[in-house]
């Protein structure tokens, strides 16, 4: 049995099927934080790890219409992926996520503006190195930290996953006080088509 290939569309092709007379859904993987901070008109936030735990019950509500989006492509991937295990194959990712988008001059809604996971990953991931590094010449050892944020970012690399983006999106900063993971599973159920 051979797995679907996954559909990508460029920002000019998901702007011109936005405004057909079928436009497809949107659901947007990214953060609750990074969502509200900037996100495509009429997108649904159903984050990575919140779709991954719900994937059963996305999928009784979702269509092959759906376009999945991100910052650049990364997870959305990995929603597609999620989503086609958990029977539903063949959804569509934006190629270059919102970064793309934005670019090329789409409508976005903006509000209030925080960085994005991948920045909040090199700010960690570079500072523990640092400290590893730099406490090396106090503390005899200390450079094994800076030996395990190295493997684990080459391990990031190899796996296509993030531990430490998973880590950062539950600090407080990355949440907004009105997302429930629920209500977004409740509000695609409420969209259905």
């Amino acid at each position: 049995m051979s797995t679907p290939v996954t559909r990508h569309l460029d920002t000019g092709e998901l702007r011109a099927r936005l405004a057909s007379d079928s436009p497809p859904r949107l659901l947007d993987v990214r953060s609750p934080a990074e969502f509200e901070a900037a996100h495509i008109p009429g997108a649904y936030n159903v984050p990575l790890d919140t779709l991954r735990e719900h994937r059963e019950e996305l999928t009784r509500h979702l269509d092959t219409d759906v376009v999945l989006v991100c910052r650049s492509g990364q997870r959305a991937g990995a929603a597609e992926r999620a989503l086609a295990e958990a029977g539903l194959p063949g959804l569509t990712v934006l190629s270059g996520g919102m970064t793309a988008w934005e670019k090329s001059g789409a409508p976005v809604n903006h509000g209030q503006e925080r960085w994005d996971m991948e920045r909040q990953v090199r700010l960690v991931a570079g500072s523990l190195v640092l400290v590893g590094a730099l406490g090396s010449l106090a503390v005899p050892g200390m450079q094994l930290l800076s030996a395990f944020v190295g493997g684990g970012l080459a391990f990031a690399a190899i796996s296509n996953t993030c531990a430490m983006g998973v880590l950062l999106s539950k600090m407080p900063w990355n949440r907004t006080p009105s997302f429930d993971p629920r209500a977004a599973v409740a509000q695609l159920a409420d969209s259905g088509r």
